[in-house]
């Protein structure tokens, strides 16, 4: 494969902007693109993932989405990573070589979680399948566990993995099990793969373990404060990047108690950059108008250090 950037700091999961009556708001990404990297400064995105109801979309869907990412994306973003995973391997290569096709920087799976994979030669088996049919692209394990039920852990994961599927270079970490992640690392001394953290209210800890950066979804909306955390983290300023740390964490855990999922996020994102993001696909609900109200006013109390 030809050099690449590598990968690092913020990824925005996506949210999938629907219209009123369902459908994919493919108009909207242009706005979404120029928000996220002139207002929250954030220039990478993982596409069709959790936050953005992959699993609830159709194929075509899910191709219409990444192409208008990377036409919007151009010369914009620095990374358009594809999540090509479904319950199905046809299905995932499919996805997989589309998103090879248009020029994605990067492709991950998930873990298939009906028929699930009950151990590590089975599930490197299947994104093996999946990785050969982009074999010039990047190719990311997107390690799930509270949604797919597949505990395998990463470290095990991790060895051998390189000489089965060339184009590894990384995960994209959403578990709290800090325990495997370090290992990860450990065992990652040379640098040779990317460890992106995908629980926002804990990224702190994980960096300090040497995560990469972060995959989530309020990095489309406080990705800045979130960046400036990783500046102070950085300097290194300990005390200050703690302060963005809690204040993350005491609005996530404010929401979280009301009930926040997806549907919720597209909420608090529409709220808060005047993109209409639309309503969620069922099974998932619209956010109650009590929801908005209580979330704004939440988010709008908070004095951040740099005096937002």
């Amino acid at each position: 494969m030809a050099p690449r950037k590598k990968l690092n700091g913020l990824v925005a999961a996506t949210i999938t902007p629907m219209t009123p009556d369902g459908k994919i708001n493919l108009p909207v990404i242009r706005q979404y693109v120029d928000y996220l990297v002139n207002e929250q400064n954030v220039k990478n995105v993982f596409v069709n993932g959790t936050t953005g109801e992959g699993l609830s979309l159709s194929i075509q869907e899910r191709k219409q989405l990444a192409e208008e990412w990377m036409c919007q994306g151009k010369d914009k973003l620095d990374h358009v990573i594809i999540h090509v995973g479904a319950l199905n391997l046809p299905e995932c290569q499919e996805l997989a070589r589309h998103a090879a096709a248009i020029g994605a920087d990067g492709i991950a799976v998930i873990a298939p979680f009906f028929f699930k994979p009950t151990n590590k030669d089975e599930l490197v088996a299947f994104l093996q399948k999946v990785a050969s049919e982009a074999p010039e692209v990047p190719f990311y394990y997107y390690h799930i566990p509270p949604l797919t039920g597949v505990k395998i852990r990463v470290e095990e994961l991790l060895d051998g993995i390189k000489a089965q599927i060339p184009t590894f270079q990384g995960v994209k970490f959403s578990d709290t099990d800090l325990l495997d992640l370090a290992q990860c690392i450990h065992k990652n001394g040379t640098g040779e793969f990317e460890f992106l953290y995908g629980v926002d209210e804990q990224l702190l800890g994980a960096l300090a373990l040497g995560a990469n950066g972060a995959v989530g979804s309020t990095y489309n909306y406080l990705g800045r404060q979130t960046n400036l955390m990783l500046q102070a983290f950085a300097k290194p300023d300990f005390a200050l990047a703690q302060q963005y740390q809690f204040l993350t964490g005491e609005f996530l855990n404010y929401v979280i108690k009301l009930g926040f999922g997806v549907a919720q996020t597209k909420a608090v994102m529409t709220s808060v950059s005047g993109i209409p993001m639309g309503p969620p696909r069922l099974p998932l609900v619209d956010a109650s108008s009590e929801f908005i109200a209580k979330a704004k006013a939440k988010l709008d109390s908070i004095v951040w250090p740099n005096g937002d």
